[in-house]
């Protein structure tokens, strides 16, 4: 799970299942598009957005070596 802040709002970050992310773009803000095809507009970069979801499999992975 990431959490992101949607674009143009002032609401508290949201969190989101990172399997469930088909693409991220920046054209010119952040587009997320789910499996499901849902796009969501956040307010991190393309990169932001890549290295949350890297941070988040790693420590997956991590635990799983721990078991």
């Amino acid at each position: 799970m990431i959490a992101l802040n949607r674009l143009g709002s002032s609401s508290a970050p949201f969190v989101l299942n990172a399997d469930l992310i088909k693409t991220v773009e920046s054209v010119p803000d952040t587009v997320v598009t789910l499996v499901s095809g849902e796009k969501l507009l956040v307010r991190e970069s393309v990169d932001e957005v890549v290295d949350r979801v890297k941070h988040y499999r790693r420590s997956c992975h991590e635990g799983a070596s721990d078991a």
